[in-house]
């Protein structure tokens, strides 16, 4: 299969890439830059555009089979200062069915959309907030374009683990740094509540069973491990062989500051995803801890390595 990654050079983006063309698909990529020469990206094919900006055309997309979107705006992206319902309409909600439905006029015939949990399991929270309502309206956007002709499905993942291979993302650093015992001023402890959790190889085996298996209008709920936000932080100190414990502490914290935590302080996030869905998408279970020490030993070597 011919296949369009949508923000490529991202962490699910790129892990997607890397996994795919090891199962013998044909793999390009789409992102606002182009990579640098040292990253995994730079070895596909890119397309420099910015589907925000109604950069694509249908001749970009017409010699694709399918298209991976995994290119959604979430809180940290947002710049300062800026109106969360100004940024996630030109970023989610009106860009994204308008994208897919670009990619249908192309003659794309498969179209997987990387969306978000919050609205397939917490449906009140799209009430009460702007990002949430405007990731669910991206999702339903773009589902109401299938056809049996343009199998449009959407994957919505928990949070996600994982990282950019030998570019470990800054907030695993500082993880990997913390349970190491290398960070003095942030205390063993974690905020109440949780959430669920997912490795970014789970994901692109889901990515590429809805590739192949995704039935058309259908939004599926992945996911793989519920935690509590101290089970998960204790996850770091454990692989990094110290005997700490972390304790919970009702208060902001500063690796996981209350903005992105969209269900609230306190509060969790916890389901176990279809075995239906499971079965049919061919993703793996029972695979965080492997990414937690996968991120944490990629950014233990980075940090060596630049000593």
């Amino acid at each position: 299969m011919n296949i369009l990654i949508v923000g490529g050079t991202g962490m699910i983006g790129i892990n997607s890439a890397l996994h795919l063309q090891a199962r013998g698909h044909d793999v390009a990529l789409a992102a606002r830059n182009t990579p640098e020469v040292d990253h995994p990206a730079a070895q596909f094919p890119i397309l420099t555009r910015d589907f925000t900006r109604g950069e694509f055309t249908k001749a970009d997309l017409a010699p694709f089979d399918a298209v991976v979107f995994a290119a959604g705006n979430d809180p940290r992206h947002m710049p300062a200062g800026e109106d969360p319902e100004d940024f996630y309409r030109r970023t989610q909600s009106d860009s994204v069915p308008v994208f897919a439905a670009l990619a249908r006029d192309a003659g794309v015939r498969r179209f997987v959309q990387v969306g978000s949990y919050y609205h397939q399991v917490r449906p009140d929270l799209a009430r009460v907030s702007t990002y949430i309502r405007a990731r669910q309206l991206a999702d339903e956007g773009a589902r109401a374009l299938a056809t049996e002709s343009f199998a449009a499905c959407t994957l919505n993942p928990p949070s996600i683990v994982g990282a950019t291979p030998g570019l470990p993302a800054r907030r695993y650093q500082t993880l990997a740094e913390w349970g190491r015992g290398q960070r003095a001023e942030l205390p063993a402890t974690a905020p109440p509540g949780g959430t669920n959790y997912m490795s970014v190889r789970s994901l692109a085996q889901a990515i590429e069973g809805a590739l192949l298996r995704g039935q058309p209008g259908k939004a599926y709920l992945v996911g793989d491990e519920s935690l509590s936000y101290r089970d998960f932080f204790q996850m770091f100190f454990d692989v990094a062989g110290t005997d700490t414990q972390v304790e919970v502490v009702d208060k902001e914290h500063k690796v996981l500051p209350d903005a992105f935590i969209v269900q609230g302080r306190g509060n969790a996030i916890a389901y176990e995803p279809d075995p239906e869905a499971v079965a049919l998408l061919g993703f793996a279970r029972g695979d965080v801890r492997r990414a937690v020490a996968e991120v944490v030993a990629m950014a233990t070597g980075r940090k060596e390595a630049a000593q």
